[in-house]
């Protein structure tokens, strides 16, 4: 069988893309020298497809920031705010990706959201009115040539019309249909350049046909593709999906002019079923996705031989993929010398996936003498069972996921307790994470300095982080968490029950990288993991300090879950230990407390029939479980970032939070309107700037931002803070960002102070 997989890392074994993108917006190096890191990332990734034996290698997958945006950018999808910068091609790009302020002008980023069930982050293409979609850009035919020059013949990808169509913001008056025929010249012309420099293939992922379709969906797919179809030009065209199944649109799929299809048969329920019952066409081949690309536990063989043998009795032709992109893993485990093989011979990065794949293809051949070998890791278990906690999990009742007393009378005492302005002023938790705490940290973790000298060094960055708020007029100051590493991997180390690692990074967003743990085994608590820092910061002053915490499903999210125990029990175990976290605080004096759910929505399943039943009916009561027993005194916040949350604004109030903060100044507030016209009683604080761009937004920019929202929102509901934390920009961004955003809340209220 022929093997393959869908996309590849491509920030660097060792993030060395990262680091250079970032030296180029210091302006430390050129764009060509950018360009040969890159080059050189490339080539590395091909070498290693290559050596690893995969017979069908992608090109095109790499990007300085995202795919995304690499497409919009190639077809001249670019809003005219930018090109009126007069910028540098590389620059117009970044400016898209970051915003822009400096000499040429001052415009925001575009909108970020997360890519389907990823901790993934796309930049959301803008469809304007007068937008001239054409061929303009060469990155794709570039990346090919270079591929060929080296000695390989790769399948150029790009993300598919339909799906860059569904996944955009429409600005103006027109409306998808009205791009159709713009768009098909495009890719035809993608397709004829394509043919012409010798390509064979070329795949075309549509991600977005795994959501709920309607016939009008379906009718806009068919007029994408008809008539491109009918313009290949000699090249093989693999549609592919990926993070679901095709279940509306697998007849139509089937009947259109692909050469291949790229079908998901891990997170695609349906898919299986599909391919047996409808059949699978003689003359296309089936991509079949049965390694998982977005985990990181080695593949049980058997199970894989038996999964492709039914997919084999309902196709000819079958090629082994995975069932996404590996970017969602870290590039390999060799990169962790210091992890025990005892933890290692469980898991598959991205180039142990490579050696799954070659191997399942050899098992097929009739290598049972590996079928055998990796039957024998599956015959005894991995870890030993916490009693106690699985236990806990098991005699959870009702009344343990509810809170008293009401919304209504809570809101009613925390006003007494606080007695805070109108537009009260916060941030989301983090302070920028200088060179200074990244060294601090580093030299504890090497032994350099003792414990005491690490946590003095915090102590001094929490007293002048408390200093400043106060001194610029901050009404619930935070601590600044110094100390933290990452808001998952945190409190990951503080837990029982998590793995670590030391380079597995994976990609979030642009040069943004994380390092999610992985779930070994049961979760619990065993010590206080926040409260000395809290309550230290709150000895500093007579303001409100809140406690900063993580919340259990942004935790099991953002971590690699197990596959041996179900998310709901998994993450109820998270909960528990969140809970006696949260007790203790409110028993040591921290009367707000922030459980941060940055990632609910990530998880919540593509389609919306699965919503309730598959995630929300246990997600929601899994914070709720987290707060339950405080008092009606202590406040309960919480936030969530770059998500669509219109559709489950219910659900979310359903949270019983007394505040919670969203990313909102990306999307122009467009989530107002839904707060508004579903009475969203939660107190609520929309970012009113977007701290993952470098440009400080002025105190005149902030003040219109707080007349939008009080112009939607009650004013005794609304609290004022950036949308996101601040632990990745500079003090030179967040001092006068922070000082605007208090300053131009202080000059609204004077203003309704005024007015009433």
């Amino acid at each position: 069988m022929t093997t393959t997989v869908i996309g590849y890392p491509r920030i660097g074994s060792h993030r060395e893309l990262k680091f250079a993108v970032q030296k180029y917006f210091k302006q430390a190096i050129s764009a060509d020298e950018l360009a040969q890191t890159a080059s050189q990332l490339r080539h590395e990734n091909w070498q290693t497809l290559s050596d690893a034996g995969i017979d069908q290698i992608p090109s095109g997958d790499f990007s300085y920031y995202d795919l995304t945006l690499d497409t919009a950018t190639l077809l001249n999808i670019v809003p005219a705010r930018y090109k009126a910068l007069h910028l540098a091609p590389l620059d117009e790009y970044f400016a898209q990706a970051r915003g822009y302020q400096g000499e040429h002008g001052d415009v925001k980023a575009l909108s970020m959201k997360k890519w389907f069930n990823t901790n993934y982050h796309y930049l959301v293409t803008e469809f304007d009115d007068d937008a001239d979609i054409k061929l303009v850009g060469t990155k794709i035919f570039d990346e090919y040539q270079e591929a060929r020059d080296a000695g390989y013949q790769t399948r150029p990808t790009i993300i598919g019309p339909y799906t860059l169509i569904k996944n955009g913001r429409f600005t103006g008056h027109k409306t998808a249909s009205d791009f159709v025929p713009a768009l098909v010249a495009a890719y035809e012309a993608v397709f004829a350049q394509l043919a012409k420099q010798g390509a064979d293939w070329i795949q075309i992922d549509e991600p977005a046909l795994v959501k709920d379709q309607t016939a009008a969906d379906l009718a806009l797919f068919s007029s994408l593709y008809k008539p491109l179809l009918a313009a290949k030009h000699g090249l093989k065209v693999l549609g592919q999906t990926y993070f679901g199944d095709v279940r509306d649109s697998y007849d139509l799929l089937t009947s259109l002019d692909f050469d291949a299809l790229g079908l998901d048969f891990l997170e695609g329920a349906e898919t299986l079923p599909l391919v047996q019952d409808h059949g699978f066409p003689a003359d296309k081949i089936l991509y079949a996705g049965v390694i998982n690309g977005k985990n990181i536990w080695k593949a049980h063989y058997q199970d894989k031989i038996d999964l492709l043998n039914q997919i084999k009795g309902a196709a000819a032709q079958v090629v082994i993929s995975t069932s996404c992109s590996l970017l969602h893993v870290p590039y390999t485990i060799e990169n962790e010398p210091q992890l025990d093989d005892k933890y290692k011979r469980y898991l598959a990065f991205a180039k142990e996936k490579l050696t799954e794949l070659v191997e399942l293809d050899r098992i097929e051949a009739g290598d049972t003498a590996l079928l055998e070998q990796n039957e024998q890791l599956f015959t005894q278990p991995r870890y030993v069972e916490n009693e106690t906690i699985t236990k806990q999990v098991a005699s959870l009742k009702e009344a343990d996921f509810h809170r008293e007393p009401s919304f209504e009378e809570r809101a009613r005492v925390q006003k007494a307790e606080f007695n805070l302005p109108k537009l009260p002023t916060t941030t989301i938790g983090s302070f920028p994470q200088t060179k200074e705490v990244k060294r601090n940290r580093a030299k504890f973790k090497k032994g350099e300095i003792t414990k005491e000298a690490y946590d003095q060094f915090n102590r001094d960055q929490i007293k002048a982080c408390v200093e400043f708020q106060e001194e610029i007029g901050v009404d619930v100051l935070v601590h600044g968490e110094f100390e933290r590493n990452d808001m998952v991997e945190y409190f990951g180390e503080k837990l029982d029950g998590f793995l670590f690692t030391s380079n597995a990074w994976v990609q979030s967003y642009g040069t943004r990288c994380v390092k999610p743990p992985i779930i070994w085994g049961d979760v619990s608590r065993n010590q206080p993991i926040t409260v000395a820092e809290s309550v230290y910061a709150q000895s500093l002053t007579d303001k409100p300090v809140k406690g900063m915490l993580t919340g259990p499903v942004t935790i099991l999210n953002w971590s690699f879950p197990r596959e041996d125990l179900s998310l709901k029990e998994s993450t109820y175990q998270i909960a528990l230990a969140i809970q006696a976290e949260v007790l203790d605080l409110e028993h040591n004096g921290i009367k707000i407390i922030q459980i941060d759910e940055a990632a609910l929505r990530e998880n919540l399943p593509l389609r919306q029939s699965d919503w309730y039943s598959k995630y929300l009916d246990w997600a929601i009561p899994a914070f709720r479980l987290v707060h339950s027993k405080v008092a009606a005194s202590t406040q309960i916040h919480t936030h969530m970032c770059y998500s669509e949350f219109d559709d489950i604004i219910d659900a979310i109030d359903d949270m019983d939070a007394d505040v919670i903060s969203f990313e909102a100044s990306r999307a122009d507030l467009t989530l107002l309107d839904t707060l508004q016209k579903d009475h969203f009683k939660t107190h609520v604080g929309p970012g009113v700037y977007d701290i993952h761009s470098p440009r400080v937004p002025s105190q005149d920019e902030i003040e219109g931002t707080i007349r939008k929202i009080v112009a939607k929102i009650p004013l005794d509901n609304i609290w004022i803070n950036p949308d996101c934390g601040l632990k990745t920009r500079g003090n030179k961004e967040t001092t006068p960002s922070l000082i605007h955003l208090v300053a131009a809340t202080k000059k609204v209220r004077q203003e309704l102070a005024y007015e009433n």
